[in-house]
């Protein structure tokens, strides 16, 4: 035994010496004035990367300046931007991210006026990355954008396009958008995939796992996630297999194996000590402190989290901030301490509403509305360019034709008729198509389509969305054929439609058996409030009438839920084929929230929406309080009716 504690002790020193050696011989090129300039520029900055960023940042700093210093003497920019970067990645590693923006905005600039495309990507997505680390979400999601449109062009275009993606999924995780995120993720697996990028397969299965954890899948998580841990072990990679033991650990957790999740979060701690990496140190705190508050070991759960409170304080990391102060909170309160619960709960909620508020989620929206419509505006010049070049076709070959019969004036005269027959054919198909696309667009929307050939998509800050669900839908389809139950759907969503009809609400679309409407779009009003609950109101009406006489023929019934929410949308025009009208936002998730957090028979309001009617004498308000609802957390809510 002390022969194989000899052998390693050797084995360790020689390793040492021989990284000593390496280094020593980058700063002999750095210091020989003889060597080339781009050589000796090289090895200062391999020096300062490999020799001191990940144990003394500071020094990395110093030698980064060296290298900026003798590229701007030498006129060398791409050098300068490196130089740049690299000292941002100091300020990432102490912590300090607002400095670490700084200096990656300074390398963006440098880029950007040298024409580096490459450099210019990778600047916008660590600029994104800093944002994101700072809990802005809008604007992280504005620079991944700009990396994914700057990235297009390049030869690796493709690993830089699913990084920037891959962050964006990342985004849309944090905003408890799951399905979005994985969307996203998978999408940037599928290229690491192609290209055999281990280091980033490993990290997004792990990221696709704990989305997954999100949707409280909690075994399909794991399985994500172990994987990740094979890949990073495979690498030798030390922080990726910190990364996965602790999402291990997270996904123990939720299926309440917690001695095996302890076991993980433990293991991932020490690794993350070792590197001095301070935002993940603190997430594995309160990770292992909220296990212990499962298990109702209080106290160690309260020294694990204030543990992590201050490792996430000092590196200014809201998100784990918030998950310090809610272990806290629960810890305290479970104790009886409600002073410090109360402390811990104020401070948890400021953080959340400074993450995701309203403003920030409509950010959010506009701007990944404003991308996917430049891409499908791309796409769609694409098809018109193609249409454009067999027409010029066709016009070529009509002209040769033309010219081969000039003369038979018979024929012209044919061709006069067939045209006057076809040009009254032609009208009365184009009175027909007018009212199938008045049927499926709104004819504000419909008009700019004609116009334009396009539709711009529309930010609305304020509109009132209506979502309804039927009860006994599923027990009905088991007795009725599908005829039947088809032709009962139709009814109903057919009086639905007159009842939009009637107050002026738009019907957005049908999905299964329920029923999507907004009011104030496409152009806002003042009324749409209003509007949409009396429809929600006469619609709820509708269907109590339908059962009672149902139940009167001793046949199978349903009833209806529903639910409404106010508040800003992206709405316009999605495909090229088989155009329809849509909306997109928080504000449309919240409102199917109200619905499915709703009571058989009632219309479920929420609170914003009852802001903007409790004014009117013609509603009767009854107040439900604080209601979970899926991926919101507690809401206000409202049952609303007629006054008598």
């Amino acid at each position: 035994m002390l022969k194989n504690l000899i052998s390693s002790l050797f084995l360790i020193i020689g390793v040492t010496l021989s990284a000593q050696s390496n280094l020593d011989s980058l700063w002999n090129i750095w210091q020989d004035e003889t060597m080339p300039d781009s050589s000796r520029i090289e090895a200062i900055q391999t020096f300062a990367k490999e020799g001191y960023l990940f144990s003394q940042p500071d020094s990395a700093f110093y030698f980064a300046q060296l290298e900026y210093d003798f590229a701007k003497k030498r006129g060398l920019k791409k050098f300068m931007a490196f130089a740049r970067i690299l000292q941002a990645k100091t300020f990432e590693f102490k912590g300090e991210t607002q400095k670490a923006i700084e200096y990656h905005i300074q390398g963006l600039e440098i880029n950007r006026e040298s024409k580096q495309e490459r450099g210019t990507a990778i600047s916008l997505g660590s600029i994104g990355n800093n944002y994101f680390a700072l809990g802005n979400f809008p604007k992280a999601l504005e620079y991944y954008i700009e990396c994914l449109e700057v990235s297009r062009e390049l030869t690796d275009a493709q690993i830089i396009a699913a990084m920037a993606s891959s962050s964006i999924g990342l985004i849309y995780h944090e905003q408890e958008d799951y399905e979005k995120a994985i969307k996203y993720l998978e999408e940037s697996l599928e290229i690491y995939e192609q290209n055999k990028d281990l280091p980033r397969i490993a990290k997004t299965l792990i990221n696709i796992g704990s989305s997954y954890g999100g949707l409280t899948n909690h075994q399909l998580a794991l399985d994500f996630t172990l994987r990740g841990l094979e890949t990073y072990r495979t690498l030798e990679d030390k922080a990726g297999m910190a990364l996965a033991l602790k999402s291990i650990s997270f996904s123990q957790n939720n299926l309440k194996e917690y001695d095996k999740a302890l076991e993980f979060a433990y293991q991932g701690l020490d690794i993350y000590n070792e590197l001095l990496i301070p935002k993940e140190t603190a997430e594995l705190l309160n990770l292992i402190g909220i296990i212990h508050n499962t298990k109702n070991e209080r106290q160690k759960a309260i020294s694990f989290c204030q543990k992590g409170y201050y490792t996430a304080k000092k590196s200014n990391s809201k998100l784990e901030l918030v998950d310090a102060c809610r272990c806290l909170y629960d810890s305290y309160k479970a104790l009886g301490n409600d002073k410090l619960a109360l402390l811990y709960f104020e401070e948890k909620v400021a953080l959340k509403d400074s993450l995701f508020n309203e403003e920030n989620t409509k950010k959010l929206t506009q701007l990944e509305m404003q991308y996917d419509f430049d891409k499908k505006e791309a796409a769609a010049l694409a098809e018109q360019e193609r249409k454009d070049a067999i027409a010029a076709q066709e016009l070529k070959r009509q002209k040769m034709m033309r010219n081969g019969f000039i003369g038979g004036f018979a024929i012209v005269v044919l061709f006069a008729g067939v045209f006057l027959v076809q040009r009254n054919r032609i009208g009365k198909e184009k009175e027909r198509s007018e009212e199938l696309l008045l049927n499926i667009l709104p004819a504000e929307t419909a008009q700019e389509l004609k116009d334009k050939g396009h539709s711009d998509a529309q930010l609305i800050d304020q509109v009132t969305v209506l979502f309804t669900d039927f009860k006994g839908f599923t027990a009905m389809s088991e007795q009725l054929s599908p005829k039947e139950l088809v032709k009962d759907l139709h009814l109903c969503f057919s009086l639905f439609d007159q009842i939009c009809e009637k107050h002026g609400v738009e019907k957005i679309k049908t999905i299964g058996d329920a029923y999507m409407a907004a009011g104030g779009l496409p152009s806002p009003n003042n009324t749409h409030a209003k509007d949409v609950v009396e429809a929600a109101l006469e619609m709820a009406e509708v269907v109590e009438k339908g059962k009672a006489m149902k139940i009167a023929q001793n046949l199978p019934f349903f009833e209806i839920r529903v639910g409404v929410h106010t508040g800003p949308v992206v709405a316009g025009i999605v495909g090229l084929k088989k155009f329809q009208y849509d909306i997109w936002g928080d504000t449309v998730n919240t409102a199917s929230r109200m619905e499915s957090s709703g009571e058989v028979g009632k219309v479920n309001i929420s609170e914003t929406t009852y802001q903007l009617l409790k004014g009117d004498e013609k509603f009767t308000f009854e107040s439900r309080g604080k209601i979970a609802a899926k991926g919101k957390g507690e809401m206000e809510m409202l049952f609303v009716s007629l006054k008598a």
